[in-house]
């Protein structure tokens, strides 16, 4: 194929008859036959694994976590690991590494990958098997201390209490997922691309009865290059030198920040474009998180640990909607949903500094008190666990109104199956945004859980914390449609949680006693809303409430919070659903409605309201959609760490976290591999070849005259 090229160019110098010509064309026509057969050649040696899934490279202020390959990526010899025990081939005695490591995920653990992590020299890499169903015993890759260095508790503020001294929050959290690892990891679905893999082990590599495998060996090839190293500061002064020298126009940046939006919405509408204090207005906060994330780059189920306390929200925000515009309250409640709170509380400290820095559209001053809701998934019992902090709690003032937000939260369960629970005094607060804002200031506020000390949460911050883990369940044989409408008994359990909050959020904000029992979450609608997230989001029910069905998946919600300026699923979402279930429809055109007014002369409005124009039903028989528009006090704020507006990367008060960009796509791929003797035999005969074309090539070339010569008329001839 190497000399082929030569030939050409020889050819083609020199002035030929007809039939030469023919023979050329023939020879081009005959390398594009062979150019076009390489892609079934190339499917013949490889299968392309199609359902992988890698963990990606973050780094903070101190230094990286995560995975990656080299640039081509990294080639290994199969080894299903069998049990612990089996390491030791991997490890020490395999002839043939580097290894790529098969893991069931029984196996995948602290001491195994910790194992693996220290002998990568002789490890490519490894693929974790994902099972169909959930495991048994619990599993978290996050930390047992989830945000030690950045809630409250710190050696300035009750130090007892720091890094967890009085209660380790999450006892399953083996840290895996803030290790670095040399090599690159997959996840893989165990189906049919993952029986095959196997049964290439057992037909070529495995070990039997003391024998050794011999070639050719079954391989696996994983690419997942990462181009940021080191930390966020290395890898942001490397953008900062690509914007200020590069030529090309799309900058060739390393990271880039995590972060995203909040969402929020009053029950009143507050004028967005006056920034800072407003007078006379008083502000309860109904707080709730909108990210998780997991082990693997998006595959961030986040059932129990966002979904659950989200849900919850927005359906208490629903159930008050009508209360809030029957009723003038003396406190305007403001719903915020943080995104970013699993990387050291993003959300929440952007918020606080805005307000801070009059940036925001109330500050702390207007807020009078926080409701927070978290993990309510309710997986022991139907209790609720009401967390205040302790240290806030020793100023009277404080104090006072922590009892009075309790006493609501205690008239609220009348005539439901919730009951709630105090923990001891001495006990600090749960992870959570609350702890955020007690970093700038007391300001009184309870933390709704369903534990009492750690997590009831077995699976927090990993690919298991699912719909199955919730019990999110359809009887056999059901459509999606049936699904829609079955109301779960987990949507059941969240509905009364979800009133719980609605009524104490409607007694904190000043409503009056009498009007509690009226309020009430809508099982139905929390069902609608469980199915969006954990099922799929493209359904019926969704479809009418987005500007834009293209935007709807057809899996779970991936919570992970993503980096700047790329809007997550999670806050899409949510702010699609938080507009509709607490806004109103109003009759404009839908190009008013999107011109963010009522009409042609309206031009303060906008300061007040979001107008979003909705897809709507589609009507009977028809694809076509009624839309309409819907104005409610929905907005975004900024969800970036103030690191990173303050370019200060090394900060310890607010999140640095940093994603690394990467190479192409991920890729996976199996194959058979000869021994290195053969390789080397081959690129002998290979240059073998080349040498003799080049010399063919050279001798006719030099005898072109005598092997090429035809009888041509003379020059001088003459009609």
């Amino acid at each position: 194929m190497s000399s082929l090229p030569v030939l050409l160019v020889f050819f083609q110098t020199r002035k030929m008859d007809f039939v030469s010509k023919k023979w050329i064309n023939t020879l081009i026509f005959c390398l594009f036959f062979i150019g076009a057969g390489c892609t079934s050649v190339e499917k013949k040696i490889y299968v392309h694994l199609n359902k992988t899934i890698p963990c990606v490279r973050l780094l903070n202020a101190t230094h990286q976590i995560g995975c990656q390959s080299s640039l081509s990526g990294n080639v290994g010899v199969l080894h299903v690991l069998e049990s612990e025990e089996n390491l030791d081939w991997v490890l020490r005695t395999g002839p043939n590494p580097p290894y790529m490591v098969i893991l069931e995920y029984q196996l995948f653990s602290r001491s195994i990958m910790m194992k693996l992590k220290n002998g990568s020299r002789r490890v490519a890499g490894v693929a974790v098997v994902a099972p169909n169903a959930n495991p048994v015993e619990g599993f978290s890759p996050h930390t047992s201390c989830p945000n030690e260095n950045t809630g409250v508790y710190s050696e300035s503020y009750s130090p007892s209490m720091a890094h967890c001294n009085v209660t380790t929050w999450n006892p399953f959290g083996n840290g895996l997922s803030y290790e670095e690892y040399d090599f690159p990891i997959f996840s893989m679905k165990d189906d049919n691309e993952t029986q095959l893999i196997r049964q290439c082990y057992m037909d070529h590599n495995r070990w039997v009865n003391g024998s050794t495998p011999q070639y050719p060996l079954c391989a696996m090839q994983l690419n997942s290059h990462m181009y940021a190293v080191t930390d966020t500061i290395t890898c942001m002064r490397r953008n900062e030198i690509s914007d200020k020298f590069s030529l090309n126009t799309a900058h060739e940046f390393v990271c880039d920040p995590l972060g995203d939006y909040n969402v929020w919405a009053a029950t009143k509408p507050l004028n967005d474009t006056a920034k800072g204090h407003k007078m006379s207005e008083s502000v309860v906060i109904a707080a709730a998180r909108l990210d998780s994330r997991s082990f693997f780059y998006d595959v961030a189920p986040g059932a129990q640990s966002a979904a659950s306390g989200l849900i919850a929200l927005l359906a208490a925000a629903h159930a008050l909607r009508n209360a809030t515009q029957d009723t003038s309250l003396n406190r305007t409640i403001l719903y915020t949903f943080f995104q970013g709170e699993t990387f050291d509380y993003i959300g929440s400290s952007r918020m606080v500094y805005d307000m801070e820095n009059q940036q925001f559209v109330v500050d702390l001053d207007n807020v009078h008190s926080l409701l927070e809701v978290g993990q309510v998934g309710l997986q022991a019992n139907s209790r609720l666990w009401l967390h205040s902090d302790p240290v806030s709690r020793r100023n009277a003032s404080v104090n006072d109104e922590v009892k009075t937000l309790v006493e609501n939260l205690q008239s609220s369960v009348m005539g439901l199956n919730v009951s709630l629970g105090e923990p001891d005094f001495s006990q600090p607060l749960p992870p959570s945004s609350f702890q955020r804002f007690l970093r700038s200031r007391p300001i009184p506020g309870i933390v709704i859980e369903d534990h009492q000390s750690a997590f009831s949460n077995r699976f927090y911050e990993s690919m298991y914390d699912n719909a199955d883990y919730l019990s999110v369940s359809y009887p056999q044989n059901m459509t999606q449609e049936e699904q829609l409408e079955f109301v779960t008994e987990t949507a059941k359990a969240l509905a009364e949680v979800a009133t719980v909050v609605a009524r104490a959020l409607y007694k904190q904000a000043g409503g009056e006693q009498s009007r509690l029992s009226t309020i009430n979450a809508d099982a139905r609608i929390v069902n609608y809303i469980l199915y969006s997230f954990l099922v799929q989001s493209n359904n019926t029910w969704l479809q009418q409430m987005v500007t834009s069905a293209s935007s709807l998946k057809n899996r779970p919600t991936n919570f992970y919070v993503g980096v700047e300026n790329q809007l997550s699923e999670p806050t899409h979402l949510v702010e699609h659903l938080l507009a509709n279930l607490t806004g109103s429809v109003v009759n404009v055109t839908q190009d008013d409605c999107q011109n963010q007014r009522e009409n042609e002369k309206d031009s303060e409005t906008k300061h007040l309201y979001k107008y979003m124009w909705v897809q709507g039903a589609a009507r009977p028989n028809s694809t076509e959609r009624e839309g309409f528009c819907v104005r409610s006090t929905t907005h975004r704020s900024k969800a970036l760490s103030p690191a990173f507006e303050l370019r200060e990367y090394t900060s310890k008060d607010y999140s640095t976290w940093t994603e690394s960009r990467w190479k192409s796509n991920f890729k996976g791929r199996v194959f058979l591999v000869a021994s290195h003797e053969l390789e080397m035999l081959t690129l002998g005969v290979g240059v073998g070849v080349l040498v003799t074309s080049l010399l063919l090539t050279y001798i006719i070339s030099s005898k072109a005259d005598i092997l090429f010569s035809s009888q041509r008329e003379p020059t001088n001839a003459t009609y």
